[in-house]
């Protein structure tokens, strides 16, 4: 029979990663099976200059974590070495830094994971990494804006121009 002392810790353990994946607005499950050492620190520290927070936690932990929280759908992402990435900032910087990643490395693959609380399958949140950053987006929709507005004033100048004529 198990040790309580270690039953107890893995308790604890189960508890804490809980209590993270409810403050995280990211929770990402990725397969890490062939990415060498060097890899991997690199992947480590692009996810820390994003605000994330990559580890590798034993899947029996983390299936407990995931149950503990409600979170339904993510036994097959827990198959085989798996890797948790999670941030409680920004969540679209980490997944474009995994998708990225995945990319560049035919190995690394995203197997699914949480964002915001919604349980989403590998190709949604691929879907979102491939997605433009939010300042890319508001300057977009500042130049349609901008645009509308511009067409705006050149039509009541027209009007003015009209009115002045007539």
């Amino acid at each position: 029979m198990a040790n309580e002392k270690i039953i107890a810790d893995k308790k604890a353990q189960v508890k804490a990663l809980a209590e993270k994946m409810k403050e995280s607005k990211l929770v990402l499950f990725t397969d890490y099976r062939g990415i060498n050492v060097t890899d991997v620190t690199d992947l480590r520290t692009q996810i820390r200059n994003v605000n994330g927070e990559y580890k590798v936690i034993k899947n029996n932990i983390t299936r407990r974590a995931l149950q503990e929280c409600k979170y339904e759908g993510l036994d097959e992402a827990l198959l085989g070495p798996t890797a948790v990435i999670m941030t409680s900032e920004d969540y679209l910087e980490p997944t474009k830094t995994i998708y990225k990643f995945s990319k560049s490395n035919e190995n690394y693959k995203i197997k699914g994971g949480i964002i915001e609380g919604k349980v989403l399958t590998a190709e949604e949140i691929i879907t979102i990494a491939k997605l433009p950053s939010k300042e890319t987006l508001l300057s977009m929709l500042a130049g349609a804006l901008l645009g509308n507005i511009s067409k705006l004033a050149v039509g009541l100048e027209q009007v003015r121009i009209q009115k002045e004529q007539a």
